[in-house]
């Protein structure tokens, strides 16, 4: 085994490969580290769009998520790296776990990490690690054994009967402490031996954090905060963007007479929903902390995700204190190092769920979601409703590449290029269209857009889904299926009637268009309609034009 030495709080590590392996050792701070250069992984916002650059172009995740233990064997990992290509994804979301990566304290080992960026490497692909860490799925089980056998040390969060569960505490400072040094020294490690090839783009710090079971801890250091003042971080946070704030939390402070200063039951009133928001913070406070660290080392952009809650459940039902969108304000007040807050999003109501997760400016990323048609369809509308920097199925290994979902990503991966390229200039529009909601109506490109059902040839959809993007004036591209197009010139003066010009199937090789078929006749509705069949799933560009 490979190992390397703690020493300090904050850390800087050199590392070199031999076999496959780190050699790596852990320096001081005033070490000498690898320089960053302007192709690091970050974020950059434009006109209200945010990005992800990677060696200084945007990039679209088209990821999947493996099952919780494929990573931990690089032999196992040799047969997941084909199937990755096969369904046309370019990122990898894996799991790296605490107890993995310091299975002594203090002593850190990197082989694993090192393989697995190693064979993204040689596929081709791109990664983005989540931190198995303090908790996962609101559990403390991916913890090192000697964190998880001192309960004194690393005090565990109580029930109301006042039994512990075997869960860290978010008030335990040690805890906290340990897993900041392990995450900065991962950051280190990455920072020398991906610095300069970016192969890991992103870091998930944590994983759906929260307490369940209960709406929050119940141990002496918890009731002693609950029962203090609301932190005045928070109080500020309120107070600075009161007309901004989310509904549902908003609604809990006016109720309880928007008190400026006070306990938290004196501030949001008494409740499971003070009790959420009070763990909320200190969740927040804990991975903020955590994501400091690694930040300090290597600054690439990191999130925390959330496991949603059902209609009708309670804080404890799922887990209180998770990043939810109605406790969003108080995860930006108290996690500034993240970049964002993401949904792992297998509701059935996406559109409304993705809707709420791109509030107050959050960034929209989805990194668990169903690999189904359903999911394989909603990616279209996160990508080009709300620019979502990448969508993710989990269990992506075992997708299939004849499934829904390599089917849409190989559509998506043609016509990347296309959309970024147009995101910041707000004229692309994704959708899914059903019974409940069958037309989209879009102005873009000089021309009113009226999007449905597809139902040429007697033959009518009941679902769709797409992308279309406005070129230049009357120019289009459009991917999906089961939906059709109209279109009337929308520019004071213009024609009163629109009509189809040409339409042209192909794709973007190396970013440049390649086309392939003309479509005419049927495939057009005799020009009425710039089709995309439910019986198949398309890429094509088209031409409109108006009449008297």
């Amino acid at each position: 085994m490979t190992v390397a030495r703690f020493v300090g709080l904050t850390l800087a590590v050199t590392a070199g490969v031999m076999a496959g392996a780190a050699n790596a050792r852990i320096a001081p701070k005033a070490a000498v580290r690898a320089p960053l250069g302007a192709g690091v992984p970050q974020l950059r916002k434009q006109d209200g769009v945010t990005q992800l650059f990677v060696d200084g172009r945007p990039f679209l995740m088209l990821a999947g998520e493996l099952n919780n233990s494929s990573s931990s064997s690089l032999a196992y990992m040799e047969k997941i790296w084909p199937q990755m290509n096969a369904i046309h994804a370019n990122t990898v979301l894996t799991p790296i776990s605490w107890d993995l990566v310091e299975p002594k304290e203090g002593v850190y080992d990197f082989a694993l990490v090192d393989g697995l960026i190693q064979g993204a490497r040689q596929h081709h692909l791109h990664l983005v690690f989540l931190w198995l860490a303090s908790w996962k799925n609101g559990m403390s089980s991916y913890d090192p054994l000697y964190v998880k056998r001192d309960t004194q040390r690393f005090p565990r969060a109580m029930q109301r009967d006042g039994t512990p569960r075997d869960v860290l505490s978010t008030l335990g400072e040690n805890a906290c402490a340990a897993d900041s040094h392990a995450f900065a020294a991962l950051m280190a490690h990455l920072r020398e031996f991906d610095a300069k090839d970016h192969t890991v783009v992103m870091m998930q710090v944590e994983n759906e954090v929260g307490i369940l079971g209960d709406s929050r801890d119940r141990s002496a250091a918890a009731n002693t905060a609950y029962a203090g003042p609301v932190p005045q971080p928070l109080m500020d946070h309120l107070k600075k963007n009161d007309q901004d704030l989310n509904p549902e939390f908003r609604d809990l402070w006016v109720k309880a007479s928007q008190k400026t200063s006070g306990t938290w039951e004196q501030v949001f009133g008494a409740g499971p929903g003070t009790d959420e928001i009070f763990m909320a913070w200190n969740y927040a406070r804990y991975v903020d902390r955590v994501a400091a660290a690694g930040k300090a080392e290597y600054p690439i952009p990191m999130y925390a995700n959330a496991w949603l809650n059902e209609k009708g459940s309670q804080p404890g039902d799922y887990p209180s204190g998770c990043p939810e969108s109605h406790v969003m304000d108080v995860w930006q007040a108290g996690a500034p190092h993240l970049d964002m807050l993401s949904p792992d999003l297998y509701a059935s109501n996406f559109t409304e769920r993705a809707d709420l997760y791109t509030r107050r400016g959050n960034p929209l990323f989805i990194p668990e979601m169903n690999s189904d048609a359903g999911g394989a369809h909603s990616i279209f509308y996160a990508i080009g409703a709300h620019n979502a920097l990448g969508t993710s199925p989990f269990g992506v290994d075992r997708v299939q590449s004849d499934s829904p979902f390599s089917k849409s990503y190989d559509i998506l991966s043609r016509i990347a290029p296309c959309i970024l390229a147009h995101q910041t200039q707000g004229e692309v529009i994704g959708f899914t269209i059903d019974a409940d909601h069958p037309v989209v109506k879009r102005t873009m490109g000089g021309y009113d857009l009226e999007i449905s059902f597809d139902s040429a040839l007697g033959r009518s959809s009941t679902s769709g889904y797409g992308i279309v993007i406005a070129l230049a004036p009357g120019q289009f591209l459009g991917a999906g299926s089961g939906f059709s197009v109209r279109f009337r010139p929308s520019s004071p003066g213009a024609p009163k009637y629109g009509g189809i010009a040409s339409v042209t199937e192909g794709s973007y090789i190396d970013g440049v268009w390649t086309p392939n078929r003309r479509l005419n006749g049927d495939e057009t509705d005799q020009g009425g309609r710039w089709r995309f069949p439910s019986w198949s799933a398309g890429v094509s560009q088209c031409t409109a034009y108006g009449y008297n």
